[in-house]
């Protein structure tokens, strides 16, 4: 029984050791060093520094070279002959044709709540909207996007900030990523002194109550200091109620960049527009040229001649003679056309110029054509719903925190996204008008394309009916007042 006991106080002894909280914890430095480092050559951050290159249009085929192999066997680099690099940048398209899709429209953000809903519009304001692109604009490209929320200490209104895909690391407590136990940033930042600016690299550090900011050098971190994330002038100092205040907005569940889809589609693309360009250069390369007794020394004299002067000399039995490569402009058309047809339809998105289009298309015929973008923004639509959520309990410790606690935990503020679909309106406008009596006037100008602002069109409709039934009681009033005084 006593060797149990020790026994059992060893086994419990290291499994305390190992499962010490502060051994994974931020305040371990040595751990946080680790992940940092590990973050930093990451598979996954070079994914999302890849989606956001090629994005801006710093494509791989910029950096293409051609080379030969020498007599000896050895790869030589071509540095004398045509080497255009033409991008036809078929993936910021898919993503801008995405993001235009979601968030072409501003979303509507609502409560059930009038005096909630009197508070909420000044926070969700164009500011907001325009941050909302941008962080679709990250999830796309880094399969996730990061929303940090925080007091603004001179003003004390609620501020957001989107932090880059590929400088932050979130720490998830479950295995299901809902919730967040740390997360830290790596950044860097242009500092000036004596006289010259240098680079300077920076970790911050996200926890449940506070920021810690560290000065990276090589893998090594120093403190530099650490803060609540709210202060107020009393000297309090406040939390988000243990919540690391950062809300992920994810692509996909995955966190997948769009970029993984089609990369190598998008190369193929650039290097076929690239080949076709390089073959249809006039140059003495394109063809393949025979000498007869050439009056020079070897191939390289040759060429040097005819580069400069446009003539080589040769015997008076000698001559040159060119075997002409033509170039068949069809074969490259339709790999070009193949290429992007497959990047279209990987990356969800559509065809503007779709042969669907033509004419006078009907509405059945445009929501063939939108079926994949739509699809992939439904998935994108339930992942930013979740996070807005979260963002939503934000906002309410902020209201509650200022006293504008006009509001019950029943009480939800919801987003709608008014995805921008392209329409057949004259068909619209024909179905509205024959729903006339069958459906309400409400539902009736919520449908109409023309129609922006539902609530002042219905005010205005009614203002109008109430102006033209009073003309109509007074011309009706003087109409039976003249007939009565003949």
């Amino acid at each position: 029984m006593i060797l149990f006991e020790i026994i059992k106080k060893g086994v419990s002894k290291l499994n305390e050791i190992l499962n010490k909280p502060e051994e994974k914890s931020p305040e371990n430095l040595s751990y946080l060093e680790y992940l940092v480092d590990k973050f930093k050559t990451s598979e996954k951050r070079e994914r999302q520094l890849e989606g956001d290159r090629y994005y801006k249009g710093e494509h791989d085929i910029l950096q293409r070279k051609k080379f030969m192999f020498d007599k000896n066997g050895n790869k030589v680099e071509l540095k004398n002959v045509i080497n255009l690099k033409r991008i036809d940048n078929q993936y910021a398209k898919a993503v801008d044709q995405k993001i235009n899709y979601m968030l072409g429209r501003p979303p509507v953000i609502t409560s059930e709540n009038d005096k909630l809903n009197e508070l909420i519009e000044p926070i969700f304001n164009f500011d907001f909207m325009k941050k909302m692109k941008n962080l679709l604009k990250d999830s796309l490209n880094g399969g996730v996007g990061y929303l940090y929320v925080y007091i603004d200490p001179n003003t004390g209104e609620l501020k957001f900030k989107r932090l880059k895909p590929s400088e932050v690391k979130i720490i998830w407590a479950d295995s299901e990523k809902t919730e967040m136990e740390f997360a830290f940033r790596v950044y860097a930042d242009t500092v000036y002194s004596n006289g010259k600016e240098s680079t300077v690299e920076y970790v911050e550090v996200y926890d449940k109550e506070k920021i810690t900011r560290y000065k990276l050098k090589g893998k090594s971190l120093t403190l530099i200091e650490s803060t609540y994330y709210i202060n107020d002038n009393n000297g309090g100092a406040y939390s988000w109620g243990g919540i690391v205040p950062i809300i992920a907005f994810k692509y996909n569940d995955d966190e997948i960049p769009l970029i993984n889809r089609v990369k190598s589609l998008q190369d193929g693309i650039n290097e076929i527009l690239s080949d076709f360009n390089n073959n249809m250069q006039e140059d003495a390369r394109t063809s393949i040229l025979v000498l007869k007794n050439y009056a020079g020394t070897n191939l390289e004299e040759f060429r040097r001649n005819l580069a400069t002067y446009g003539a080589v000399k040769v015997t008076s039995d000698g001559g040159v003679e060119t075997l002409t490569v033509n170039v068949n402009a069809g074969n490259y058309q339709v790999l070009y056309a193949l290429l992007k047809n497959a990047l279209i339809e990987n990356a969800k998105c559509f065809d503007a110029k779709d042969d669907r289009l033509s004419g006078n298309p009907n509405q059945m015929n445009i929501q063939s054509m939108y079926s994949d973008i739509d699809i992939d923004c439904n998935g994108i639509e339930t992942e930013y719903k979740a996070s807005f959520e979260m963002l939503v309990r934000f906002i309410k410790m902020y209201l509650s925190s200022t006293k504008q606690n006009v509001f019950s935990d029943k009480d939800t503020i919801e987003i709608i996204f008014n995805k921008d679909v392209l329409i057949n309106e004259s068909q619209v406008v024909g179905d509205i008008v024959n729903s006339v009596g069958l459906l309400s006037n409400q539902t009736l100008v919520e449908q109409h394309p023309y129609i922006h602002d539902v609530t002042k069109e219905l005010e205005r409709i009614e203002e109008e009916r109430s102006t033209f039934d009073i003309n109509y009681t007074e011309e009706y009033s003087n109409s039976v007042g003249a007939s009565y005084e003949e």
